[in-house]
């Protein structure tokens, strides 16, 4: 990556995964200073030792919160902006699959929570930072499973994620166990995301703070050996020779967070460097906004409407 982001800073979730390694890397080894956020101090330590290892770069910083819990979250946040006035760039890569049911600290199903609220609030809680560090841009990973929740695609139709103006209304429904499917959980988070992201993008987009999402692909990191049906599970290792690597998936994320041609693109999607169209349901703007409410909902207090800006029609 030859741009140069001295004087930056950058802040990455999930920096302790396999694209999140590579995404912090690359972004410190093109002069950024980079804030990681990893879920426990060990593994913070250990991408310290790499990425000093692999950059000859101090620009990193390690902050410890645990995403599926929101005080962590807005803690995290907060240290954030107790030592940077500008963020020039969030990337939030972070993700999880849960194959039972299990609910959160906050009382809410832990692929919602950590794939899509976690996200949520933190990009919320940096909006000041984000602006003060304008022209900023926020990059979401998502996942093209909200196109098709089949694990196993022969011979049917895809299979979108549905989402239901009744359950963002009552956005506690999200979280039921009753009729739990893992995978239909994961995807309908990351659709969440990309939704929200939309509403955002256009609420910042006069503060010149871009707001994108990708899909790096499949990569072999460790969430496909949490997805892989069981039946696939013993064939695993030949599985993931067959995916894209951490490096190859990284170079997504990394391509919306740093091309220069990319600086005023906002509230699109991307399926690796190439952008695309969403699934439908993810257009609907009465559904963007119940997104939106809900989201609001299962985070807590929020900032006064002024911090949020107009959102446009």
């Amino acid at each position: 990556m030859s741009t140069d982001l001295s004087g930056r800073v950058a802040v990455v979730t999930g920096a302790a995964g396999g694209m999140g390694r590579v995404i912090a890397t690359e972004l410190a080894r093109a002069g950024a200073t980079v804030v990681a956020l990893t879920r426990t101090a060990t593994s913070g330590d250990e991408l310290v030792r790499e990425m000093l290892a692999g950059t000859d770069s101090r620009r990193v910083q390690i902050v410890v919160a645990d995403l599926a819990v929101q005080a962590d979250v807005r803690r995290a946040a907060a240290e954030v902006a107790a030592h940077h006035q500008a963020v020039h760039l969030l990337v939030n890569n972070a993700g999880a699959h849960y194959r039972h049911h299990q609910i959160s600290p906050d009382g809410i199903e832990m692929n919602l929570a950590v794939n899509h609220l976690a996200g949520f609030l933190l990009t919320e809680q940096l909006l000041p930072q984000l602006r003060a560090g304008s022209p900023s841009r926020v990059i979401n990973v998502v996942s093209a499973a909200m196109a098709d929740t089949r694990q196993i695609k022969l011979r049917r139709r895809p299979r979108p994620v549905t989402l239901e103006a009744t359950d963002l209304l009552a956005p506690q429904r999200l979280s039921a166990e009753q009729g739990y499917d893992p995978f239909t959980a994961y995807a309908r988070a990351k659709l969440l995301t990309l939704m929200c992201g939309y509403v955002l993008a256009e609420r910042l987009r006069a503060d010149r703070v871009t707001v994108n999402a990708v899909h790096p692909g499949l990569v072999a990191t460790g969430l496909i050996g949490d997805v892989a049906p069981a039946a696939f599970r013993p064939f695993l290792g030949l599985l993931q020779s067959a995916l894209l690597t951490p490096e190859q998936g990284a170079a997504s994320p990394l391509h919306l967070a740093v091309d220069p041609q990319l600086q005023q693109v906002t509230g699109a999607y991307y399926e690796r460097t190439c952008p695309r169209r969403s699934p439908p349901i993810s257009y609907h703007r009465d559904l963007q906004q119940l997104a939106w409410a809900a989201s609001q909902t299962l985070t807590g207090p929020q900032p006064s409407p002024s911090d949020m800006g107009p959102s446009k029609p």
